[in-house]
Formats: structure tokens, C-alpha cells, sequence
């Protein structure tokens, strides 16, 4: 595995707390994209939420990468305490990511099933038996 990396989830202040993040740990965004910056389909979110961050990520030190999203009206489950954070397993391979999704899903429930998407080769979340919640991505370019 190439890392694991802490993902939180904002309500629509994502944007907010990593321009916070940025002033305490200091630092340039590796990432900071919007829904709007998906095309045309926006993965779906409505024109009115289509600024919120999709994505932003802040290195904190050579290894680790604190990363966030501001959640939607069209995701799969709303913000509330509890929720607010998953763990993100970047990994080295498709095997890896779907050997990792496989055992992590088992007794829990998939929120999205692991597939191409638009910023990864695979990538998928679930919440484990355990109530933790996991991001699982595979890209083959460098960079989470």
C-alpha cells in the first residue's frame, strides 16, 4: 500500500477549514477541485452546490495528505457527527485496491461499489462491519 490518508467531510466549508489547515501546518493544496470542474453532468450535483469543493487535499509532510469534500444534496448519505471522516487507502495496484475493498466490505456495506470513475482507475467506499468508514483508490499516475 502507498499510504493511508485521513478524509474528512465539511458542510459546504471545506474550502473554510483548509485554508485554516493551510495557516496551522503551512504548505501549498496538491488538489482543489470543484464539482463544477467535472463538465457538463457535474457528477450529478445540482447547479446550485456545483462550487463546493469536490475534492482539496494538503500535504502534511512528505507521507501523509489531509484531503476533504464538501458534501452534497446528491451523495448517498448526509453529514452528520460520526460520518464526517473516512480513512483513504491509496494503493500500489488494481489487485491491491480490490483485495483491500473485498475484505474491508465483508460484514459491513458498500457505499459505492469499487469502479473507473473520473479521478481513478478504481475507487470505491464502504463502511466496514466495525462502523469505520474506507475510501479505496487505485490510479496508476502518482498523486492521491
Amino acid at each position: 500500500m502507498k499510504a493511508a490518508h485521513p478524509y474528512l467531510n465539511f458542510a459546504g466549508n471545506s474550502e473554510d477549514a483548509f485554508n485554516f489547515y493551510k495557516s496551522v501546518f503551512g504548505g501549498e493544496f496538491q488538489a482543489l477541485m470543484r464539482f463544477r470542474d467535472f463538465g457538463q453532468d457535474a457528477m450529478g450535483v445540482p447547479e446550485a452546490e456545483r462550487d463546493k469543493i469536490a475534492h482539496i487535499a494538503l500535504p502534511l509532510g512528505p507521507n501523509n495528505v489531509l484531503m476533504a469534500t464538501d458534501v452534497v444534496s446528491t451523495m448517498p448519505s448526509a453529514l452528520r457527527m460520526g460520518n464526517n471522516f473516512y480513512v483513504m487507502l491509496d494503493t500500489e495496484s488494481a489487485d491491491e485496491a480490490q483485495t483491500l475493498f473485498d475484505a474491508l466490505s465483508t460484514g459491513g456495506q458498500i457505499e459505492m461499489p469499487l469502479q473507473k470513475t473520473e479521478w481513478a482507475e478504481l475507487y470505491g467506499s464502504l463502511t466496514d462491519r466495525y462502523g469505520v468508514q474506507w475510501m479505496v483508490n487505485y490510479s496508476s499516475d502518482a498523486g492521491s
